[in-house]
């Protein structure tokens, strides 16, 4: 059985792929008339990790759109994908660090 901690953890990485694979459809999208980028309210969804439901995909606002009506910030869209990866290391470290934590007191339970 997986703690709280690590099912929260799991969430959280959960939350990171979403992330991941909007950020990787915008920059897919980057030459594409009209299209808006797309992001989800990052703090929001971390706080309601506990619902364990899909996150809510918004249009990210306040983005300057270029003549064809697209708006995907290539600069934007490449701090988020460093961002997610650090984000997605410490959280899969902190996994690991727990299963070991939990193998080794069934090891020593034995």
């Amino acid at each position: 059985m997986i703690d709280e901690i690590s099912g929260r953890l799991g969430h959280y990485l959960d939350l990171l792929s979403t992330r991941q694979k909007l950020v990787a459809s915008n920059i897919a999208n980057v030459d594409t008339p009209g299209y808006q980028a797309k992001d989800i309210d990052f703090q929001f969804e971390f706080l309601s990790l506990t619902h364990g439901s899909s996150p809510h995909v918004v249009e990210t606002q306040g983005l300057k759109a270029r003549s064809d009506g697209n708006n995907v910030d290539m600069d934007r869209e490449a701090r988020l994908l460093a961002e997610n990866a650090m984000r997605f290391n410490v959280a899969s470290n902190l996994i690991r660090a727990r299963m070991r934590l939990i193998k080794s007191a069934i090891s020593e339970g034995k």
